[in-house]
């Protein structure tokens, strides 16, 4: 509980957070903060001000002020997120809402000749693996999210998973954070294995300058990635999801905090990258035998697989029609060139907007046109599969594992799992492979698209981000009639060696997200699912009592993103107490 008193006064606030920013930086107007306080996919909501600090002490200078006047802090860097955890919802706060953004605090410096890096807060997955690719590395995701922006720290501070099965949920012990204290105090807190000042202004400026003697750098046991997870995803018999964010395990100051502190800086494990692998493309109408697969990759051999990515032939159909421009975009483009892109439609849906003439989602219309245009991204052999068979995992592996699988997967298709049809496969060459990935990539946006697309003949989206037991055995989803019939669209797809799936629904207009959402949770729950799996509760999910406890820890004053988990937003977690 805040046990003092605000030492400064609203009204000056503003003042002096343009001394220390810049005017130009703290933006009121609401077309200047708009792009900032609408989420990518969900939640929106007014604030005071979106503040944009350029150095680490600008944003040390910022928190205090903010702190002094009993301000709301919401840290955003990409706003990528799809579950409003990194805008405001709504405007049912008790305190004015300051937004920070991040994205001008750029900056990595590598570590042990890049064996491990510190990132800033606005340093993105993308620029990271552009640096760690000079060296012969790669960060913790290498496509996904890093496509569209998203940030090392957004990742972190979510336990975001991935693609990759070996690398398990972002995950790091050692961070550079700001923590507001039960009594109104912001206090720095370092442990990121870097021996800096105690005074917080010299030690931030210190760490951004990146000048880090041999001295100043510790090389502790702290973990900089979820290295067990390795171990963890193998056992097939558990009871339990392998990855999810109410998971207690994976939670430590930074990892997992959900904007619950003022992260300055993480220190995270990078890993060699695969310069020489292979991607198998994989069909079958048979749930078991796609499970059946799952646990042999899982358990059979000394490596697991680099990455096993599911897709539904629902969600392929729709990721064909709905997503070939964003396939073109980065197979002719690169991914260089995306987060500029998504960057100017996000300035340009707030634009057109206010506007009555314009149809709503003109970009999206627009890029749906074009995208019709353009030639077929799918390569036949997929479109082959496509019509033959209900279900296709996309699987990477290195290739002294595609030997070994190449032997077994002919006797897979020779009928050892029933029908000759059953199980089928191919090896893709390097341009196949890659535009099989892209394919499953673009799924996770198709569902948005064809809603904005479609309009009045469409109604709202269903998101789920799900974690399935490990043991589940029957992991394809079967719906009631009673929720089947609200249904226009269904788009599965999913990390599947992890049993993480995004099940995205396209309702039929006029029928009610929330109240769909709340029967098929429902179902998950029966299932012994967990959810959400990766993309953290934001405004969407609720939370649980122990990481609501969890949270309190982290900032007792709830004054750092509160609401989130559909949690109490009132000073102190008043709301909880009673």
């Amino acid at each position: 509980m805040r046990l003092t008193e605000p030492t400064l006064h609203a009204d000056r606030l503003l003042v002096l957070l343009r001394q220390v920013v810049g005017t130009p930086h703290v933006l009121v107007a609401p077309h200047a903060t708009a792009p900032y306080t609408k989420g990518y996919r969900f939640g929106s909501g007014k604030v005071r001000a979106v503040i944009r600090p350029r150095t680490l002490v600008e944003f040390w200078r910022v928190a205090e002020l903010c702190v002094a006047a009993d301000q709301i802090m919401i840290v955003q860097a990409a706003n990528t997120g799809l579950t409003g955890g990194s805008t405001p919802d709504g405007e049912n706060y008790d305190r004015p809402v300051i937004l920070i953004n991040t994205r001008r605090l750029r900056g990595i410096h590598l570590l042990g000749g890049g064996r491990q890096v510190i990132c800033l807060p606005g340093t993105t997955l993308h620029k990271l693996e552009t640096v760690l690719a000079r060296h012969g590395r790669e960060p913790h995701s290498v496509i996904g999210s890093s496509c569209i922006g998203a940030s090392v720290l957004g990742g972190i501070s979510n336990n975001s998973g991935g693609a990759l099965v070996q690398r398990g949920p972002a995950y790091t012990e050692m961070a550079l954070f700001g923590r507001v204290t039960a009594d109104g105090r912001l206090e720095l807190v370092n442990r990121l294995g870097i021996r800096l000042d105690a005074d917080p202004v010299k030690a931030l400026a210190r760490l951004e300058s990146g000048a880090l003697s041999k001295e100043e750098i510790e090389w502790t046991d702290a973990r900089g990635h979820d290295d067990g997870y390795v171990t963890h995803v193998r056992d097939v018999e558990a009871d339990t999801p392998a990855r999810y964010n109410q998971d207690s395990a994976r939670w430590f100051d930074a990892s997992g905090c959900a904007g619950k502190l003022i992260v300055f800086a993480v220190r995270v494990d990078t890993f060699p990258a695969e310069k020489n692998s292979q991607v198998f493309y994989i069909g079958t109408n048979s749930t078991n035998a796609l499970e059946s697969l799952r646990r042999h990759l899982l358990t059979a051999y000394d490596e697991l697989p680099i990455a096993g990515e599911y897709m539904h032939r629902d969600a392929f159909r729709i990721a064909e029609i709905y997503g070939r421009d964003t396939v073109a975009l980065i197979r002719y483009a690169g991914t260089r060139s995306i987060p500029r892109l998504f960057a100017a439609k996000a300035w340009l849906d707030d634009l057109f907007s206010g506007s009555r003439f314009l149809p709503p989602h003109l970009t999206d219309r627009i890029m749906q046109k074009l995208g019709r245009l353009l030639p077929n991204q799918i390569p036949a052999k997929m479109h082959a599969f496509e019509k033959r068979f209900e279900h296709h995992l996309m699987l990477r592996v290195s290739r002294s594992l595609a030997e070994k699988l190449q032997a077994y997967f002919a006797t897979l298709s020779a009928g050892q799992v029933g029908d000759k049809d059953a199980f089928d496969w191919f090896a893709c060459t390097d341009d196949e492979g890659k535009r099989a990935f892209l394919h499953r990539f673009a799924a996770a946006g198709a569902a948005l698209r064809c809603r904005n697309v479609l309009g009045k003949e469409a109604g709202e989206i269903v998101a789920l981000d799900i974690a399935l037991r490990r043991n589940d055995e029957a992991w394809f989803e079967t719906l009631p009639e009673a929720i089947e019939k609200r249904i226009e669209h269904k788009l599965y797809y999913g990390h599947f060696l992890c049993h993480v799936m995004h099940q995205d629904y396209v309702l039929k207009p006029g029928e009610s997200a929330e109240d769909v959402e709340h029967e098929m949770l429902k179902l998950l729950d029966a299932r012994g699912a967990r959810y959400p799996a990766e993309h953290n509760l934001g405004h969407l999910y609720e939370a649980g009592a122990e990481i609501l406890s969890h949270y309190r820890d982290l900032d007792p004053c709830n004054c750092l993103n509160p609401g989130i988990g559909k949690s109490t937003r009132k000073r102190n977690w008043k709301a909880e107490e009673v």
